[in-house]
C-alpha cells in the first residue's frame, strides 16, 4: 500500500538487503525513471545502455550495483540486483488499498457461504452456495463467485471477475478485471450435419502466487481439471483451453492462445500473440518468441521461433512466392545431388580401370 509519509533510504535499503552510499535519512515518496526522477524519488539502473541517463539523473537516489556506485549524482543504494530490488520496492508504493474487512450491504451471499472475518467483499459481489473465502481476501465490485468455489488466503480479485462453479484459487493470487475462470471448454462431437455438446465436467485449479491478467479466460476441464500451477504469470487476453496444464513459474504474454490438453512445463516463457495447438508437451525451460505457432511437441529446452520477420511489403510478396516453391526446389536439388553422386561413382570406376 502507498505510504504518504514516505520511507527513508535506510528503511528501503534494509528491505532489499542493500547499503546506502550517502545520507540514509533522506525520504523517498515515489519511484520514477532515471530521466524523470527528481527530489524525493528513487530510480534504478540495470542496463548499461542508460549509463548517460544515470550520470545526468536528478533522482534523490538510485538503486545500482557496486560497479556503478560512483556514477550516481545523488545518493546510491547499492544492491546485488537493482532491477530485482526495484521490483520488490514497488510493492510499498502500490496504488491498491489495504483490505478493508467486511461485506458490502449490496453483496448477495447465498446459503452455506463461509467468509473470513478479515476478508473484504465489495459492492454488488455475488457469492454462490457453499463458497469459501479465506482470510485477507479482497473481492472487487460486481465480481461473481460460483457455487462450491474456494478463494485462498490473501488473494485479490478485482472488479467484474467471473468464477464459474467449482473453481479453486490458491493463496496470494491476483486476478484482474474481466477474467473468466471455469467457462466450458470447446468440446463437441460431430453427428452428420450437427454438433453435439460435450458437457465439461472438470474444474479449474489455480495454484499459489499466480497472477491472471485482464480479460484472460481459463476453461474448465472436460473430465479432469485445468491446472495453473504455482507462480505462473498470465498477461491480458490469453485463452487457455480445457485440460491445459501450465507448470510452475511459467510466464505467458498477451493474446496467446493454448489449445486443449496441452502440457507446458515449468520455467517457460511464451511471448505475445503465440499459438499452441492441442495435445502437445512443452519441455521445462522452453522459450517461445513472439507470434510463433507451436504445432508439435517440444522435448528439449531452448528458444524456439516460427513465422517471418517484418519486411517491406513488395519484398514480402516476392518471398511468399518463394515459400510456395520450396517443395519443388527441394525435389530439384535432390535430383541434382543424385546426378552428381552418379557422376562421382562413374568417375571412381573409371579411375579404377
Amino acid at each position: 500500500m502507498s505510504n504518504n509519509r514516505g520511507y527513508t533510504l535506510s528503511e528501503l535499503a534494509a528491505k532489499v538487503g542493500g547499503r546506502v552510499s550517502g545520507d540514509p535519512a533522506r525520504v523517498i515518496h515515489s519511484l520514477a525513471t532515471l530521466q524523470t526522477a527528481g527530489s524525493g524519488q528513487l530510480s534504478f539502473f540495470a542496463n548499461g545502455r542508460y549509463l548517460k541517463q544515470l550520470r545526468e539523473s536528478h533522482a534523490e537516489a538510485v538503486l545500482v550495483s557496486d560497479a556503478h556506485e560512483t556514477d550516481v549524482q545523488g545518493v546510491a543504494v547499492v544492491v546485488a540486483d537493482p532491477y530485482l530490488a526495484f521490483a520488490e520496492l514497488t510493492r510499498l508504493f502500490d496504488w491498491r488499498l489495504a483490505v478493508r474487512p467486511g461485506i458490502h450491504p449490496s453483496a448477495q451471499v447465498a446459503e452455506g457461504v463461509q467468509v473470513s472475518d478479515d476478508a473484504e467483499i465489495g459492492p454488488g459481489v455475488v457469492l454462490g452456495e457453499r463458497v469459501v473465502v479465506e482470510a485477507g481476501v479482497s473481492i472487487g465490485a460486481n465480481s461473481v463467485i460460483g457455487r462450491d468455489s474456494v478463494i485462498g488466503a490473501d488473494t485479490r480479485i478485482e472488479a467484474n471477475v467471473t468464477l464459474y462453479p467449482g473453481v479453486r484459487v490458491g493463496r496470494r493470487v491476483l486476478i484482474h478485471s474481466g477474467a473468466v475462470l471455469g467457462a466450458d471448454g470447446f468440446g463437441f462431437a460431430h453427428d452428420k450435419e450437427r454438433w453435439i455438446k460435450i458437457c465439461q465436467l472438470g474444474g479449474v485449479v489455480i495454484g499459489d502466487d499466480v497472477e491472471i491478467g485482464a480479460n484472460t479466460t481459463i476453461d474448465r476441464g472436460a473430465l479432469e481439471d485445468t491446472w495453473i500451477e504455482r507462480g505462473v504469470k498470465l498477461d491480458n487476453q490469453i485463452q487457455i483451453a480445457h485440460n491445459v496444464r501450465i507448470g510452475e513459474h511459467t510466464a505467458i504474454a498477451g493474446c496467446t492462445a493454448i489449445a486443449g490438453s496441452t502440457r507446458i512445463g515449468r520455467h517457460c516463457t511464451v511471448a505475445g500473440m503465440s499459438g499452441i495447438t492441442g495435445h502437445l508437451e512443452i519441455a521445462d525451460g522452453t522459450h517461445i518468441t513472439a507470434m510463433s505457432l507451436v504445432s508439435r511437441s517440444i522435448t528439449r529446452p531452448g528458444a524456439y521461433s516460427s513465422g517471418t520477420g517484418l519486411e517491406p511489403h513488395q519484398q514480402w510478396k516476392r518471398n511468399v512466392v518463394r515459400f510456395r516453391q520450396l517443395d519443388e526446389l527441394a525435389r530439384r536439388v535432390r535430383k541434382l545431388e543424385q546426378a552428381l553422386e552418379h557422376i562421382s561413382i562413374e568417375g571412381q570406376d573409371n579411375d579404377g580401370c
